[in-house]
């Protein structure tokens, strides 16, 4: 791509959109930006992108400017059948995102990882491997930093960790991974993408420029990764919870790789068995990228978790408070509910993301969930299907805050407060991690006011 010879128009001004600018300002190109939304961390990125020599885009002089433009750069946030990218197309002019870009500009090594869940810390795991190998590795894509804002730093010697969303897929083309890593698919997304058909397909395009000289690392238990092995020129490693595969699986209390063990079960930090299966795609990625077997177990036994993801916060009057926000859709908030031991409120709601419901209350009128809060804009869909499946225990809340509050009240001493909402949190939040910040917040609140009544209680007496 020439981009000194070419106009470029970024639409959204996240962090990946602004990275984006950014690399095409470095590289030459002319740069328009454009953002609906024009206040807070938004316009102060816009003003800061403008005095680097970007022109920002006034939403009534959208069309215009756009006609200027030869390539759209496209959040991830922004769907690709919105009548911005609708336009371009119709044009004939291309469209692409900022992992696009980075794809394109990155000369070392690439291991990407996707997948419905388990992509954060599976590349979390993969970079602490790597460094304790003593490899050069930036986690990046849909975690860490942008991918275009780390290609030069990583250089031909580094080794790109990149965690790759089907949001991203969208607008990738080029990227070709030396390892490719495909966690799992269940139903997310279906609000955008609109069918499963076309989110397995998405998903699919991770292996699109793989050569025989390149591996698949694929989820031999779940049906529909497997079946990608027969769409791919990479060569295919399976990682199995249930059978000993070409690659990692669990076998007598260890996992292990290719006949070796590498670390036992009963030593890890971890025991959730979607944790389990994580590990054994890290294991395969970093075994297939040289990695030895002990840099591989230190790394896995030193392994803390990933914020937001089953974080325990703390108690409060023998209560537990865990923080599982990245649970955004309903495979992942169940695979939460069966990590946790013993009797769980758990908090359920945020921004629609297109799911059905009744499976989640189907399995949770079976486990130890004993009532549930509902809050948020999706919150009357999940009561619908909540009275559909016969479950009585639910409280309904306007707001996340009072949720948190009314979970309080509910839950009794031994007890678990789980948030793990099966739903996008965009209706009240930025992302997962605000809303997560948000309880770990109500946390300190309620621990507060309670210690506060503890003292008048010791006073009075």
């Amino acid at each position: 791509m020439l981009y000194s010879e070419q106009t470029f128009l970024v639409a959204g001004l996240s962090r990946s959109g602004v990275s984006a600018a950014e690399y095409l300002l470095s590289r030459g190109a002319s740069v328009y930006v454009y953002d609906d939304v024009d206040e807070g961390a938004v316009l102060t990125a816009k003003e800061e992108l403008e005095q680097k020599g970007c022109v920002a885009v006034r939403k009534d002089n959208l069309s215009v400017r756009s006609e200027e433009c030869d390539v759209l750069v496209l959040s991830p946030g922004i769907p690709v059948d919105h009548p911005l990218p609708l336009s371009f197309r119709r044009a004939g002019k291309r469209v692409v995102g900022e992992a696009e870009l980075g794809a394109l500009a990155l000369k070392c090594p690439v291991v990407a990882v996707t997948g419905t869940n388990g992509k954060t810390t599976t590349v979390t795991m993969l970079e602490e491997m790597f460094r304790r190998a003593g490899k050069h590795c930036v986690a990046c894509g849909n975690i860490g930093k942008p991918i275009t804002s780390c290609a030069q730093e990583l250089g031909e010697d580094g080794i790109a960790v990149a965690e790759i969303s089907s949001f991203q897929l969208e607008t990738l083309y080029s990227l070709r991974p030396h390892v490719a890593v495909v966690l799992n698919i269940t139903e997310d997304h279906l609000n955008r993408h609109y069918n499963m058909e076309n989110y397995v397909y998405l998903k699919s395009r991770i292996l699109r420029n793989s050569a025989e000289s390149e591996y698949a690392v694929l989820n031999y238990d779940d049906d529909l990764v497997r079946a990608f092995a027969e769409k791919t020129k990479a060569k295919p490693v399976w990682f199995s919870l249930k059978e000993r595969v070409q690659g990692g699986y669990l076998l007598d209390g260890a996992l292990c790789f290719g006949g070796e063990k590498i670390v036992s079960e009963r030593e890890l930090p971890f025991t959730e068995r979607h944790n389990l299966a994580n590990a054994l795609a890290a294991i395969c990625a970093a075994k297939l990228m040289g990695v030895s077997t002990e840099a591989i177990r230190t790394a896995l036994l030193s392994f803390q978790g990933v914020a937001h993801r089953m974080q325990t916060v703390g108690k409060v009057k023998g209560i537990t408070f865990v923080n599982d926000s990245k649970a955004t859709n309903v495979d992942s908030t169940l695979q939460a509910v069966k990590s946790v031991k013993g009797e769980t409120v758990l908090l359920l709601g945020g921004k629609d993301k297109g799911y059905d419901f009744e499976p989640l209350f189907e399995k949770i009128a079976s486990s130890s969930v004993v009532h549930t809060v509902l809050y948020g804009e999706n919150a009357f869909r999940i009561l619908n299907a909540a009275v559909k499946k016969g479950f009585s225990s639910v409280t309904l809340c306007r707001s996340f805050e009072m949720a948190v509050r009314i979970a309080y009240l509910s839950a009794k001493e031994g007890q678990t407060i789980l948030l793990s909402p099966a739903s996008a949190s965009f209706d009240s939040f930025k992302n997962y991690e605000e809303r997560g910040e948000k309880f770990i917040w109500m946390f300190e609140q309620i621990k507060s006011e309670e210690g506060e009544k503890a003292v008048e209680a010791e006073c009075g007496e």
